[in-house]
């Protein structure tokens, strides 16, 4: 695995918890608002929309823990293989709060869901053994979330392609 550098100004952000817990928590409400008032058909499932704004936020202040372990963790390992793993890790879980920040953008396209999932999992993969799965065990629910988002998704585009604002 190749050595990747991840600035300092992002780890430090990490290191700090109430900063790992916050940042994704204020991502999280920055994104949530331009799809609230969508017009859609919902396949069978979905959970009433007050289910939300609990669980989005319980999710991200878990995922956010999760990447202050993998931080501390950083600091504590000397393996060139297991830095590795952490920096990467880091590097991805940085990547899926962007596309977090463009879920709007992102719930138009069905790739968009599977490319944030992937790259969570994969984050959470490079995390597990470095934090002796402290931070598995906080970004299993959002891994599943996303899994669960990812049928939503699916099914919200298969329910309304084609349909017209009249619909």
């Amino acid at each position: 695995m190749s050595s990747f550098h991840i600035s300092s100004v992002f780890l430090s952000v990490l290191r700090n918890p109430v900063t790992a817990l916050g940042l994704p928590l204020v991502l999280g409400m920055i994104s949530g608002p331009p799809t609230a008032k969508v017009n859609l058909r919902f396949p069978p499932g979905r959970p009433p929309r007050q289910v939300f704004p609990i669980v989005w936020p319980l999710l991200y202040l878990s995922m956010g823990y999760a990447s202050h372990l993998a931080v501390k963790s950083l600091d504590v390992f000397v393996s060139s293989s297991s830095r590795s793993a952490l920096t990467l890790g880091i590097t991805l879980y940085y990547a899926q709060l962007g596309m977090n920040l463009a879920w709007s953008s992102l719930f138009l396209i069905q790739d968009g869901f599977i490319m944030m999932a992937a790259t969570t999992f994969y984050a959470t993969k490079l995390f597990d053994g470095p934090t002796n799965s402290q931070s598995t065990y906080f970004l299993i629910p959002y891994c599943l979330w996303l899994c669960f988002a990812n049928y939503l998704g699916g099914a919200i585009w298969c329910l309304n392609r084609g349909r017209t604002k009249e619909d």
